[in-house]
């Protein structure tokens, strides 16, 4: 029992992911350096890592490599648990410099202490 009282319901995580409402990147978080799991809410995968019909020279794994590169960047120089971080985002044909896109990162616990990684929208919880 907590100040708060008893809790009701709690999503956890692993629903989150099971339900698809976050996008579970932590094996290829890995092989890009990153210690912790990570994973990725369906409006940011949307957003930066699927590729929108008939955008031509992307690919979803590219792309993600991107998302989780320049959150390696940003996090090597963070001292907080809450990153703000922007890459290029080519979601058209058009020949211009693709337009830049702010992610938020947030580490804390997910379902058990242990720390994990959970890149959002900056407008997301």
């Amino acid at each position: 029992m907590s100040v708060f009282g008893e809790v009701i319901y709690a999503y956890t995580r692993a629903q989150a992911i099971e339900d698809g409402e976050l996008v579970d990147v932590s094996a290829v978080a890995r092989e890009a350096g990153i210690r912790f799991p990570v994973a990725l809410t369906r409006a940011a995968w949307g957003k930066c890592v699927e590729v929108p019909p008939g955008v031509q020279c992307q690919d979803e794994q590219g792309r993600l490599w991107d998302v989780l590169h320049m959150f390696r960047l940003a996090a090597r120089h963070a001292d907080e648990s809450l990153i703000m971080f922007r890459l290029h985002v080519r979601n058209d044909n058009r020949e211009r410099t693709p337009p830049l896109v702010t992610l938020k990162a947030i580490c804390g616990p997910g379902d058990d202490p242990a720390p994990v990684i959970t890149i959002m929208l900056p407008d997301e919880d």
